[in-house]
């Protein structure tokens, strides 16, 4: 039997249940963590790299044409 789908697939899986339980609670504890060291960091940080892209370096005319 060729499976037709990915739901095919794991519904022949033991524990199919359990793997997606895990699954979703490492998903949302890496955005939980992901969003409390962005909340965590100072504004300072923010500021400091939200200009990067627009200052100029020395260096960078090194390699202009």
């Amino acid at each position: 039997m060729i499976p037709q789908s990915f739901k095919d697939i794991i519904a022949n899986v033991e524990n199919a249940g359990l793997f997606q339980t895990i699954a979703m609670i490492v998903f949302i504890l890496f955005f939980v963590i992901m969003i409390y060291v962005v909340m965590s960091r100072p504004k300072k940080y923010y500021k400091e790299e939200e200009n990067a892209p627009l200052e100029k370096d020395d260096e960078e005319d090194k390699f202009t044409l």
